[in-house]
């Protein structure tokens, strides 16, 4: 009963740690390159060529979850027309094809920040 207690402190203290090293890493590193003169340019990312961040989200919830639907389809038509073992057919497919789904988003939102 006690070690929930103490496990859950623990990870919010190692999220907390993550997340501090991180932003006081990214500054010591800024700081270092504003004192040798670098262009302060460097620090915005690329405004204007590449796509929102709700546009690459929303392309690539769509397309894992049909992903996850046409795996969830495939799968049931291979276990009603086969002798394959139902356990591994699922979770089979419906892996394969989000990945392929999330694949799919990826060469897509490259695609959108070309354009």
């Amino acid at each position: 009963m006690g070690s929930e207690l103490i496990i859950i402190p623990i990870i919010f203290g190692a999220i907390f740690g993550v997340f501090y090293l991180y932003f006081s890493t990214r500054n010591k590193e800024r700081l270092a390159l504003i004192e040798k003169g670098a262009d302060a340019s460097i620090f915005v990312k690329g405004k204007g060529h590449t796509a929102p961040i709700w546009k690459v989200l929303i392309l690539n919830l769509a397309l894992l979850l049909m992903g996850i639907g046409i795996g969830v389809f495939i799968a049931s038509v291979i276990d009603h027309y086969t002798t394959l073992d139902e356990e591994a057919i699922y979770p089979g497919t419906i892996f394969l094809l989000s990945g392929i789904g999330l694949f799919l988003g990826f060469k897509m939102t490259k695609d959108l920040d070309k354009e």
